[in-house]
Protein backbone atom coordinates (compact mmCIF):
# COMPACT_ATOMS: atom_id res chain seq x y z
CA UNK A 1 0.00 0.00 0.00
CA UNK A 2 1.59 3.06 -0.67
CA UNK A 3 1.63 6.32 1.82
CA UNK A 4 -1.15 8.53 -0.41
CA UNK A 5 -3.27 5.41 -0.11
CA UNK A 6 -2.29 4.83 4.08
CA UNK A 7 -3.46 8.55 4.49
CA UNK A 8 -6.26 8.48 2.75
CA UNK A 9 -7.63 5.76 5.15
CA UNK A 10 -7.44 7.82 8.42
CA UNK A 11 -10.87 9.85 7.88
CA UNK A 12 -12.20 6.11 8.26
CA UNK A 13 -9.69 5.11 10.61
CA UNK A 14 -10.27 8.06 13.38
CA UNK A 15 -13.61 7.25 14.46
CA UNK A 16 -12.49 3.33 15.62
CA UNK A 17 -8.93 4.88 16.76
CA UNK A 18 -10.97 7.52 19.51
CA UNK A 19 -13.39 5.07 20.31
CA UNK A 20 -10.73 2.51 21.34
CA UNK A 21 -11.37 0.51 24.65
CA UNK A 22 -10.82 0.66 28.09
CA UNK A 23 -7.93 -2.23 29.37
CA UNK A 24 -8.48 -3.60 33.05
CA UNK A 25 -11.25 -4.31 34.64
CA UNK A 26 -14.49 -2.06 35.36
CA UNK A 27 -14.15 -0.21 38.82
CA UNK A 28 -17.23 -2.06 41.26
CA UNK A 29 -17.25 -1.30 45.14
CA UNK A 30 -17.09 -4.58 46.53
CA UNK A 31 -20.17 -5.05 48.78
CA UNK A 32 -20.29 -5.37 52.15
CA UNK A 33 -22.18 -7.71 54.99
CA UNK A 34 -23.25 -4.75 57.30
CA UNK A 35 -25.27 -5.21 60.57
CA UNK A 36 -29.06 -3.68 60.42
CA UNK A 37 -28.18 -1.89 64.02
CA UNK A 38 -26.63 -1.75 66.18
CA UNK A 39 -26.21 -3.28 69.69
CA UNK A 40 -27.63 -1.05 72.32
CA UNK A 41 -28.20 -0.80 75.97
CA UNK A 42 -30.02 1.15 78.88
CA UNK A 43 -30.07 4.00 79.61
CA UNK A 44 -29.24 4.49 75.44
CA UNK A 45 -32.20 6.40 73.70
CA UNK A 46 -31.65 5.45 69.97
CA UNK A 47 -32.06 8.07 67.54
CA UNK A 48 -32.03 8.62 63.91
CA UNK A 49 -30.35 11.57 61.68
CA UNK A 50 -32.48 14.09 60.24
CA UNK A 51 -31.02 14.77 57.06
CA UNK A 52 -33.33 17.81 55.93
CA UNK A 53 -31.77 19.49 59.42
CA UNK A 54 -28.76 21.89 59.19
CA UNK A 55 -25.50 20.20 59.73
CA UNK A 56 -23.62 22.85 61.91
CA UNK A 57 -20.12 21.86 63.08
CA UNK A 58 -20.98 19.42 65.46
CA UNK A 59 -19.06 20.39 68.63
CA UNK A 60 -21.44 23.27 68.63
CA UNK A 61 -23.78 20.04 70.18
CA UNK A 62 -22.22 20.34 73.49
CA UNK A 63 -22.82 24.37 73.71
CA UNK A 64 -19.71 25.58 74.90
CA UNK A 65 -18.57 29.24 73.43
CA UNK A 66 -15.47 28.97 74.18
CA UNK A 67 -14.77 25.45 72.38
CA UNK A 68 -16.63 26.49 69.50
CA UNK A 69 -13.53 29.57 69.15
CA UNK A 70 -10.97 27.44 69.49
CA UNK A 71 -12.39 24.92 66.87
CA UNK A 72 -12.49 28.11 64.42
CA UNK A 73 -9.62 29.05 65.34
CA UNK A 74 -8.15 25.61 64.17
CA UNK A 75 -9.74 25.30 60.94
CA UNK A 76 -7.97 28.76 60.53
CA UNK A 77 -4.37 28.30 61.92
CA UNK A 78 -3.58 24.30 61.90
CA UNK A 79 -0.95 24.10 59.79
CA UNK A 80 -1.77 20.25 59.28
CA UNK A 81 -4.99 21.51 57.76
CA UNK A 82 -3.06 23.40 55.51
CA UNK A 83 -1.02 20.77 54.29
CA UNK A 84 -3.74 18.96 53.63
CA UNK A 85 -5.14 21.63 51.44
CA UNK A 86 -2.13 21.76 49.36
CA UNK A 87 -2.55 18.15 48.99
CA UNK A 88 -6.11 18.74 48.00
CA UNK A 89 -5.15 21.38 45.38
CA UNK A 90 -2.13 19.35 43.86
CA UNK A 91 -4.90 16.12 43.12
CA UNK A 92 -6.83 18.60 41.50
CA UNK A 93 -4.27 19.89 39.32
CA UNK A 94 -2.94 16.17 38.61
CA UNK A 95 -6.45 15.54 37.49
CA UNK A 96 -7.17 19.15 35.43
CA UNK A 97 -3.11 17.78 33.48
CA UNK A 98 -4.49 13.71 32.76
CA UNK A 99 -7.66 15.12 31.08
CA UNK A 100 -5.60 17.12 28.90
CA UNK A 101 -5.02 13.93 27.14
CA UNK A 102 -8.49 13.91 25.97
CA UNK A 103 -7.35 16.67 23.43
CA UNK A 104 -4.68 17.25 20.69
CA UNK A 105 -1.85 19.25 21.81
CA UNK A 106 -0.92 22.37 19.36
CA UNK A 107 2.56 24.19 19.41
CA UNK A 108 3.97 27.27 17.14
CA UNK A 109 7.56 27.28 16.36
CA UNK A 110 9.41 30.23 14.52
CA UNK A 111 13.18 29.22 14.58
CA UNK A 112 15.83 32.10 12.65
CA UNK A 113 19.21 30.39 12.20
CA UNK A 114 22.31 31.16 10.40
CA UNK A 115 24.65 28.32 9.31
CA UNK A 116 27.54 27.61 7.28
CA UNK A 117 27.44 24.01 5.79
CA UNK A 118 30.92 22.76 5.57
CA UNK A 119 32.38 21.69 1.92
CA UNK A 120 33.88 18.16 3.24
CA UNK A 121 30.77 17.03 4.84
CA UNK A 122 29.96 13.19 3.30
CA UNK A 123 28.90 13.30 -0.38
CA UNK A 124 25.00 13.11 -1.60
CA UNK A 125 26.27 12.24 -5.00
CA UNK A 126 29.26 10.98 -5.49
CA UNK A 127 29.84 12.86 -9.19
CA UNK A 128 28.24 16.22 -7.68
CA UNK A 129 30.60 17.82 -5.57
CA UNK A 130 30.35 19.86 -2.27
CA UNK A 131 30.57 23.58 -1.92
CA UNK A 132 30.79 25.81 1.44
CA UNK A 133 27.98 27.02 1.79
CA UNK A 134 26.71 30.25 4.18
CA UNK A 135 22.80 30.91 4.28
CA UNK A 136 19.77 31.63 6.90
CA UNK A 137 16.50 29.39 7.99
CA UNK A 138 13.78 31.12 8.75
CA UNK A 139 11.05 28.66 9.58
CA UNK A 140 7.39 29.14 11.04
CA UNK A 141 5.60 25.84 11.57
CA UNK A 142 2.28 25.18 13.21
CA UNK A 143 2.10 21.61 14.79
CA UNK A 144 -0.64 19.36 16.10
CA UNK A 145 -0.32 15.68 17.61
CA UNK A 146 -2.97 13.52 19.24
CA UNK A 147 -2.42 9.82 20.91
CA UNK A 148 -5.77 8.19 20.08
CA UNK A 149 -6.93 5.81 22.68
CA UNK A 150 -7.35 3.04 21.39
CA UNK A 151 -6.13 0.76 24.48
CA UNK A 152 -7.58 3.28 26.94
CA UNK A 153 -4.54 3.80 28.87
CA UNK A 154 -5.67 8.17 28.85
CA UNK A 155 -9.19 7.06 29.85
CA UNK A 156 -8.29 5.29 32.90
CA UNK A 157 -5.34 7.29 34.05
CA UNK A 158 -8.07 10.17 33.88
CA UNK A 159 -9.96 7.74 35.77
CA UNK A 160 -7.59 6.80 38.31
CA UNK A 161 -6.52 11.08 38.41
CA UNK A 162 -10.06 11.65 39.57
CA UNK A 163 -10.59 9.19 41.67
CA UNK A 164 -7.55 9.79 43.63
CA UNK A 165 -8.52 13.83 43.84
CA UNK A 166 -11.35 12.74 45.44
CA UNK A 167 -10.09 10.86 47.85
CA UNK A 168 -7.86 13.76 48.36
CA UNK A 169 -11.11 15.58 49.54
CA UNK A 170 -11.69 12.88 51.52
CA UNK A 171 -8.70 12.72 53.18
CA UNK A 172 -9.17 16.82 53.58
CA UNK A 173 -12.45 15.71 55.18
CA UNK A 174 -11.30 13.49 57.86
CA UNK A 175 -7.78 15.03 58.68
CA UNK A 176 -10.27 18.38 59.54
CA UNK A 177 -12.42 15.79 61.47
CA UNK A 178 -9.19 14.45 63.51
CA UNK A 179 -8.27 17.70 64.33
CA UNK A 180 -11.48 18.87 65.70
CA UNK A 181 -12.26 16.03 67.60
CA UNK A 182 -8.50 16.07 69.07
CA UNK A 183 -8.74 19.44 69.83
CA UNK A 184 -12.66 19.12 71.48
CA UNK A 185 -10.48 15.91 73.87
CA UNK A 186 -7.73 18.15 74.45
CA UNK A 187 -10.29 20.83 75.63
CA UNK A 188 -12.54 18.50 77.83
CA UNK A 189 -9.91 16.87 79.41
CA UNK A 190 -8.83 20.38 80.52
CA UNK A 191 -11.70 21.03 82.13
CA UNK A 192 -11.79 17.78 83.42
CA UNK A 193 -9.01 18.20 85.58
CA UNK A 194 -10.41 22.39 86.28
CA UNK A 195 -13.74 20.59 88.07
CA UNK A 196 -11.23 17.53 89.91
CA UNK A 197 -8.93 20.62 90.75
CA UNK A 198 -11.80 22.48 92.29
CA UNK A 199 -12.66 19.65 94.51
CA UNK A 200 -9.38 18.83 95.54
CA UNK A 201 -9.76 22.67 96.58
CA UNK A 202 -12.33 22.43 98.63
CA UNK A 203 -10.96 19.09 100.10
CA UNK A 204 -8.36 21.06 101.13
CA UNK A 205 -10.70 23.70 102.80
CA UNK A 206 -12.13 21.16 104.61
CA UNK A 207 -8.57 19.16 105.87
CA UNK A 208 -7.00 22.65 106.97
CA UNK A 209 -10.32 23.18 109.46
CA UNK A 210 -10.03 19.62 110.59
CA UNK A 211 -6.21 20.55 110.95
CA UNK A 212 -7.32 23.82 113.21
CA UNK A 213 -9.59 21.50 115.02
CA UNK A 214 -7.18 18.79 115.88
CA UNK A 215 -4.11 21.59 116.84
CA UNK A 216 -7.04 23.51 118.86
CA UNK A 217 -7.94 20.25 120.74
CA UNK A 218 -4.44 19.11 121.20
CA UNK A 219 -3.83 22.76 122.92
CA UNK A 220 -6.32 21.63 125.35
CA UNK A 221 -5.24 18.42 125.97
CA UNK A 222 -8.25 16.86 124.67
CA UNK A 223 -6.83 14.73 122.40
CA UNK A 224 -2.73 13.57 121.35
CA UNK A 225 -0.39 14.58 118.82
CA UNK A 226 -1.25 11.76 116.64
CA UNK A 227 -4.53 13.30 115.48
CA UNK A 228 -2.36 16.87 114.67
CA UNK A 229 0.05 14.59 112.57
CA UNK A 230 -2.85 12.37 111.15
CA UNK A 231 -4.43 15.51 109.51
CA UNK A 232 -1.48 16.79 108.52
CA UNK A 233 -0.14 13.84 106.62
CA UNK A 234 -3.77 14.26 104.44
CA UNK A 235 -3.35 17.60 104.13
CA UNK A 236 0.47 17.06 102.72
CA UNK A 237 -1.21 14.31 100.22
CA UNK A 238 -3.99 16.07 98.84
CA UNK A 239 -1.24 18.86 98.34
CA UNK A 240 1.06 16.68 95.92
CA UNK A 241 -2.27 15.90 94.01
CA UNK A 242 -3.25 19.03 92.81
CA UNK A 243 0.43 19.50 91.70
CA UNK A 244 -0.11 16.48 89.88
CA UNK A 245 -3.09 17.46 88.21
CA UNK A 246 -1.52 20.85 87.85
CA UNK A 247 1.50 18.91 85.31
CA UNK A 248 -1.24 17.16 83.63
CA UNK A 249 -3.46 20.65 83.19
CA UNK A 250 -0.71 22.41 82.06
CA UNK A 251 0.00 19.71 79.26
CA UNK A 252 -3.58 19.70 77.92
CA UNK A 253 -3.70 23.54 77.32
CA UNK A 254 -0.23 22.94 75.73
CA UNK A 255 -1.57 20.08 73.11
CA UNK A 256 -4.44 22.75 72.93
CA UNK A 257 -1.97 25.79 71.92
CA UNK A 258 -0.33 23.60 68.94
CA UNK A 259 -3.63 22.58 67.72
CA UNK A 260 -5.08 25.73 67.35
CA UNK A 261 -1.81 26.57 65.35
CA UNK A 262 -0.59 28.99 68.56
CA UNK A 263 2.75 28.93 70.23
CA UNK A 264 2.73 27.22 73.75
CA UNK A 265 4.31 29.74 75.56
CA UNK A 266 2.12 32.74 74.52
CA UNK A 267 -1.23 30.57 75.02
CA UNK A 268 -3.43 30.25 78.64
CA UNK A 269 -6.64 29.33 78.89
CA UNK A 270 -7.59 30.31 82.77
CA UNK A 271 -9.68 27.57 85.22
CA UNK A 272 -12.99 27.35 84.79
CA UNK A 273 -15.49 24.78 86.85
CA UNK A 274 -19.15 24.72 84.88
CA UNK A 275 -21.70 22.34 84.21
CA UNK A 276 -21.32 20.27 81.26
CA UNK A 277 -23.24 17.64 79.99
CA UNK A 278 -22.52 15.36 76.90
CA UNK A 279 -25.15 16.04 74.17
CA UNK A 280 -27.24 13.52 72.41
CA UNK A 281 -25.87 11.60 69.64
CA UNK A 282 -28.08 10.40 66.76
CA UNK A 283 -26.58 7.14 65.88
CA UNK A 284 -28.60 6.10 62.79
CA UNK A 285 -28.22 2.65 61.06
CA UNK A 286 -24.37 1.15 60.49
CA UNK A 287 -24.56 1.86 56.64
CA UNK A 288 -24.65 5.17 57.52
CA UNK A 289 -21.00 5.22 58.99
CA UNK A 290 -19.61 4.26 55.34
CA UNK A 291 -21.21 7.10 53.78
CA UNK A 292 -20.21 9.89 56.59
CA UNK A 293 -17.06 8.84 57.60
CA UNK A 294 -14.16 10.37 55.30
CA UNK A 295 -11.68 7.99 56.01
CA UNK A 296 -13.97 5.29 54.97
CA UNK A 297 -14.28 7.21 51.99
CA UNK A 298 -11.02 7.64 51.56
CA UNK A 299 -9.98 3.83 51.55
CA UNK A 300 -12.89 3.24 48.83
CA UNK A 301 -11.31 5.60 46.62
CA UNK A 302 -7.80 4.38 46.80
CA UNK A 303 -9.49 0.88 45.46
CA UNK A 304 -10.88 3.53 42.96
CA UNK A 305 -7.06 4.34 41.93
CA UNK A 306 -5.41 1.07 42.07
CA UNK A 307 -8.02 -0.35 39.76
CA UNK A 308 -7.59 2.52 37.46
CA UNK A 309 -3.46 1.85 38.02
CA UNK A 310 -4.53 -1.60 36.81
CA UNK A 311 -6.34 -0.84 33.71
CA UNK A 312 -3.14 1.83 32.53
CA UNK A 313 -0.55 -0.88 33.17
CA UNK A 314 -2.72 -3.48 31.07
CA UNK A 315 -2.66 -0.53 28.15
CA UNK A 316 0.99 -1.55 27.60
CA UNK A 317 -0.01 -4.46 25.87
CA UNK A 318 -1.81 -2.68 23.35
CA UNK A 319 -0.15 -0.19 20.50
CA UNK A 320 0.59 3.43 21.13
CA UNK A 321 -0.74 5.52 18.05
CA UNK A 322 -0.40 8.96 17.81
CA UNK A 323 -1.32 11.09 15.01
CA UNK A 324 0.31 13.75 13.54
CA UNK A 325 0.43 17.06 11.51
CA UNK A 326 1.98 20.23 10.71
CA UNK A 327 1.94 23.06 8.28
CA UNK A 328 4.06 26.10 7.81
CA UNK A 329 6.60 28.14 6.01
CA UNK A 330 10.19 27.94 5.53
CA UNK A 331 12.75 29.87 3.70
CA UNK A 332 16.46 31.04 3.54
CA UNK A 333 14.94 34.78 2.81
CA UNK A 334 12.90 36.52 5.42
CA UNK A 335 11.07 38.36 2.28
CA UNK A 336 9.79 35.19 0.29
CA UNK A 337 9.01 33.42 4.31
CA UNK A 338 5.02 33.56 3.79
CA UNK A 339 5.29 33.20 -0.18
CA UNK A 340 3.96 29.99 -1.83
CA UNK A 341 7.10 28.34 -2.01
CA UNK A 342 7.88 28.22 0.78
CA UNK A 343 4.89 26.29 2.57
CA UNK A 344 5.62 23.43 4.50
CA UNK A 345 3.22 20.77 5.64
CA UNK A 346 3.31 17.17 6.97
CA UNK A 347 0.78 14.33 8.20
CA UNK A 348 1.51 10.58 9.72
CA UNK A 349 0.54 8.34 11.94
CA UNK A 350 3.11 6.72 14.48
CA UNK A 351 2.36 3.45 15.62
CA UNK A 352 4.39 1.17 18.54
CA UNK A 353 4.20 -1.57 19.61
CA UNK A 354 6.41 -4.12 22.09
CA UNK A 355 7.11 -7.13 20.99
CA UNK A 356 9.15 -8.46 23.48
CA UNK A 357 10.21 -7.12 26.96
CA UNK A 358 10.96 -10.17 29.06
CA UNK A 359 7.62 -10.40 31.22
CA UNK A 360 8.20 -6.31 32.46
CA UNK A 361 4.48 -5.49 31.07
CA UNK A 362 3.22 -8.35 33.19
CA UNK A 363 4.89 -8.38 35.77
CA UNK A 364 3.60 -4.91 36.02
CA UNK A 365 0.24 -5.50 35.80
CA UNK A 366 0.27 -7.85 38.40
CA UNK A 367 1.82 -5.68 40.65
CA UNK A 368 -0.97 -3.56 40.13
CA UNK A 369 -3.30 -6.02 40.43
CA UNK A 370 -1.75 -6.68 43.60
CA UNK A 371 -1.47 -3.27 45.07
CA UNK A 372 -6.10 -3.32 44.19
CA UNK A 373 -5.94 -6.40 46.05
CA UNK A 374 -4.19 -4.67 48.84
CA UNK A 375 -6.46 -1.44 49.06
CA UNK A 376 -9.64 -4.00 49.30
CA UNK A 377 -8.15 -5.66 52.36
CA UNK A 378 -7.61 -2.38 53.52
CA UNK A 379 -10.75 -1.10 52.73
CA UNK A 380 -12.65 -4.10 54.53
CA UNK A 381 -10.25 -3.54 57.63
CA UNK A 382 -11.25 0.58 58.06
CA UNK A 383 -14.68 -0.59 57.64
CA UNK A 384 -14.21 -3.19 60.22
CA UNK A 385 -12.68 -0.75 62.78
CA UNK A 386 -14.99 2.27 61.72
CA UNK A 387 -17.58 -0.28 62.91
CA UNK A 388 -15.75 -1.13 66.28
CA UNK A 389 -15.24 2.40 67.13
CA UNK A 390 -18.80 3.08 66.92
CA UNK A 391 -19.92 0.12 68.79
CA UNK A 392 -17.40 1.01 71.58
CA UNK A 393 -18.84 4.70 71.44
CA UNK A 394 -22.17 3.46 72.02
CA UNK A 395 -21.64 1.06 74.46
CA UNK A 396 -19.31 3.08 76.76
CA UNK A 397 -21.59 6.10 76.77
CA UNK A 398 -24.62 4.11 78.24
CA UNK A 399 -22.23 2.42 80.60
CA UNK A 400 -20.74 5.44 81.46
CA UNK A 401 -24.07 7.41 82.38
CA UNK A 402 -24.89 4.75 84.95
CA UNK A 403 -21.50 5.05 86.40
CA UNK A 404 -22.19 8.76 86.31
CA UNK A 405 -25.64 8.29 88.30
CA UNK A 406 -24.19 6.01 90.45
CA UNK A 407 -21.16 8.13 91.41
CA UNK A 408 -23.25 11.33 92.21
CA UNK A 409 -25.34 8.97 94.69
CA UNK A 410 -21.93 8.00 96.73
CA UNK A 411 -21.04 11.66 96.63
CA UNK A 412 -23.95 12.74 98.76
CA UNK A 413 -23.68 9.35 100.72
CA UNK A 414 -19.63 10.45 101.61
CA UNK A 415 -20.75 13.81 102.01
CA UNK A 416 -23.45 12.64 104.89
CA UNK A 417 -20.83 10.24 106.67
CA UNK A 418 -18.69 13.53 106.68
CA UNK A 419 -21.00 15.36 108.32
CA UNK A 420 -21.46 12.86 110.96
CA UNK A 421 -17.85 11.89 111.56
CA UNK A 422 -17.38 15.94 112.07
CA UNK A 423 -20.22 16.27 114.86
CA UNK A 424 -19.08 13.24 116.85
CA UNK A 425 -16.03 14.67 116.45
CA UNK A 426 -16.46 17.82 117.60
CA UNK A 427 -18.90 16.35 120.53
CA UNK A 428 -15.73 13.92 121.68
CA UNK A 429 -17.77 10.67 120.12
CA UNK A 430 -15.06 9.77 117.76
CA UNK A 431 -11.63 9.86 117.39
CA UNK A 432 -9.58 11.97 114.46
CA UNK A 433 -9.29 8.89 112.17
CA UNK A 434 -13.20 8.62 111.88
CA UNK A 435 -13.04 12.29 110.29
CA UNK A 436 -10.34 11.78 108.57
CA UNK A 437 -11.63 8.50 106.79
CA UNK A 438 -14.46 10.30 105.85
CA UNK A 439 -12.89 13.14 104.59
CA UNK A 440 -10.86 11.09 102.18
CA UNK A 441 -13.89 8.74 101.17
CA UNK A 442 -15.59 12.15 100.27
CA UNK A 443 -12.20 13.42 98.07
CA UNK A 444 -12.46 9.92 96.54
CA UNK A 445 -16.28 10.07 95.36
CA UNK A 446 -15.89 13.57 94.13
CA UNK A 447 -12.70 12.96 92.10
CA UNK A 448 -14.36 9.82 90.48
CA UNK A 449 -17.94 11.91 89.80
CA UNK A 450 -15.47 14.25 88.23
CA UNK A 451 -13.36 11.79 86.16
CA UNK A 452 -16.54 9.70 85.02
CA UNK A 453 -18.06 13.15 84.19
CA UNK A 454 -14.94 13.95 82.09
CA UNK A 455 -14.97 10.46 80.34
CA UNK A 456 -18.32 10.97 79.29
CA UNK A 457 -17.51 13.61 77.66
CA UNK A 458 -14.41 12.52 75.84
CA UNK A 459 -16.70 9.25 75.06
CA UNK A 460 -18.98 12.05 73.22
CA UNK A 461 -16.27 13.42 71.07
CA UNK A 462 -15.18 9.45 70.54
CA UNK A 463 -18.64 8.44 69.28
CA UNK A 464 -19.10 11.30 67.15
CA UNK A 465 -15.87 11.13 65.03
CA UNK A 466 -16.22 7.58 65.24
CA UNK A 467 -20.14 8.01 63.30
CA UNK A 468 -18.01 10.55 61.46
CA UNK A 469 -19.34 13.61 62.43
CA UNK A 470 -22.31 15.77 61.69
CA UNK A 471 -21.73 14.49 58.11
CA UNK A 472 -22.24 17.36 54.98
Amino acid sequence: MTRCSLLSLLPALLPMLLAGCAAGPEYKKPALDMPAAWQTDSPWRLSAPKDDAAKGPWWQRFGDPQLDALEEKALANSPTLALASARRAQAEAVLAGASAGLYPQAALGVRDARARISANRPLNNNSTPQFTTTQSDYTVVLTASYEADLSGRVQRTIEGAKASAEQSRADFENIRLLLTADLATAYFNLRALDIELDVLARSLGLQRRSLALAAARHDLGATSGLDVAQQQALLDSTLTQVDLLQRQRAQFEHATATLTGTPAPSFALAAQVKTLTPPAVPIGVPSDVLERRPDVASAERAMAVANAQVGVASAAFYPSIFLGASFGDESRMLSSLFSTPSYIWSLGVSVAQTLFDGGRISAGVDSTRANYDATVASYRRVVLTAMQEAEDGISGAAALERAHIQAQTAVRSATRVLDLATDRYEGGLATSLDVIIAEQGLLNSERLAAQILGQRLLTSVFLIKALGGDGS
